[in-house]
């Protein structure tokens, strides 16, 4: 049996537990079935939607097949739009302008990140009718989104952005010269986050795999951000928890696979949440300029660098700040992941061990097979200092990040 216990990090000598604030959270619909409240959700905002959804796929479903049935029966009228792969701005300018003046009572995202990112833009300005490139952080002026929002529905049919719990909508634009930023802001957020775990069930696995290391990454990173707080500390604990006994059995089609997919779906919403309010770090810092610069999928990113992220974190506080309290909560991870009493040094060399295992078997490929070189490392990190790198624990040196990069080539 497991010694493991939670480690309580944020207690004075007093035991009071230091301040912290917590932004806007959707309200949280979770479990097997919620997918039909959705009509009586968006009825409270009236009987007109705007329906955002992937490529193609969804719309083919049974589920959408079920619920495009009962909005009929229940007088709704709707309009689809379609994002395929990740939204750039102009998809957003796009849509905006083609749909500004027509009265919509409720946007509703059903889909992966991709789509309810789309969605939450188009949702904050089809009302205003400005551009998104008005309020991009580090593109264009970051005018202040005054809104009005239209309001938001968000159902998630993957397991790893958290996309619906959180206030950022991702927007890229792909290419030498291309970017991934976000429009954020506490009006974006969903009013309701509609989170049923039978949406999963037809994930393949290379979704599953990129997506869950995804949701893994953005609770450790949030475990170890130099924002943490009490709150977020005990769903990223949670969230790593249930990671721990889900993902690998459903990506190999054991065991419970309805538990597999709650337990997962239920830590890509803590994802969401933890990193809406305390930020992430260096794999996330990486994972815009890549993701920007390279047709690589956003969790194929998180995946194929979080161990090697690690490590090198890892290295740099122990020979920088030995006495940083992040080195416990790496320790701390190692015992849940492994449910074993180690020292912390046995712990922090466990948890990139089994970083590195996980992903060996998830079979996340290599940045070389997106096309990253040895040439594109110095442009990859002269990039990657965005809002995500400044909560990393300890601020790594350009040579430091490099070495990760050219690691995971």
């Amino acid at each position: 049996m497991s010694t493991w216990r939670p480690l309580i990090t944020h207690l004075t000598e007093k035991n009071v537990i230091f301040p912290f604030s917590i932004a806007r959270l959707p309200r949280i619909e979770f479990g097997s079935g919620s997918y039909a409240s959705i009509p009586d959700l968006a009825a409270r905002y009236g009987s007109h939607l705007l329906v955002v959804t992937g490529s193609r796929s969804f719309v083919g479903s049974d589920a959408w097949v079920g619920l495009s049935r009962t909005l009929a029966q229940r007088q709704f009228t709707w309009q689809l739009i379609h994002v395929a792969g990740e939204p750039s701005p102009g998809f957003v300018d796009d849509t905006v302008r083609n749909l500004h003046g027509s009265h919509f009572d409720c946007v509703l995202g059903i889909g992966g990140g991709s789509a309810l990112d789309a969605a939450k833009a188009i949702a904050g300005l089809l009302r205003p009718g400005n551009s998104v490139l008005d309020h991009l952080e580090g593109v264009g002026p970051e005018l202040p989104y005054q809104g009005p929002a239209t309001p938001f529905i968000a159902v998630p049919t993957t397991a790893g952005t958290g996309s619906e719990a959180t206030r950022n909508a991702v927007l890229s634009v792909q290419g030498r010269d291309g970017f991934k930023k976000s429009f954020r802001d506490d009006k974006l957020v969903a009013e309701y986050a509609v989170i049923d775990p039978d949406l999963l069930a037809t994930c393949p696995p290379a979704i599953l795999a990129a997506n869950g290391m995804d949701a893994f990454t953005q609770l450790l990173e949030s475990y170890v951000s130099s924002k943490a707080n009490p709150f977020t500390d005990a769903l990223a604990l949670s969230g790593m928890a249930a990671v721990r006994d889900a993902l690998l059995s459903w990506y190999e089609g054991s065991g419970d696979q309805a538990a597999h997919r709650a337990n997962m779906a239920f830590a890509a919403l803590l994802s969401g949440i933890t990193l809406a309010q305390v930020g992430l770090g260096s794999v996330h810092g990486l994972a815009s300029p890549l993701g920007a610069f390279f047709p690589i999928p956003h969790g194929v990113v998180c995946g194929t660098l979080l161990a090697e992220a690690t490590r090198v974190n890892l290295r740099a506080l122990r020979e920088q700040a030995p006495w940083h309290p992040a080195l416990a909560r790496y320790a701390e991870v190692g015992r849940l992941m492994t449910g074993n009493d180690l020292t912390d040094a046995d712990a922090h060399m466990a948890l990139v061990e089994l970083l590195g295992d996980w992903t060996r078997r998830l079979d996340l490929p290599r940045l070389g097979t997106y096309g990253v070189a040895e040439a594109d490392v110095a442009r990859i990190v002269a990039n990657s200092r965005g809002s995500s790198m400044k909560t990393n624990p300890i601020v790594l040196t350009d040579e430091e990040i490099a070495g990760l990069v050219r690691a995971r080539l």
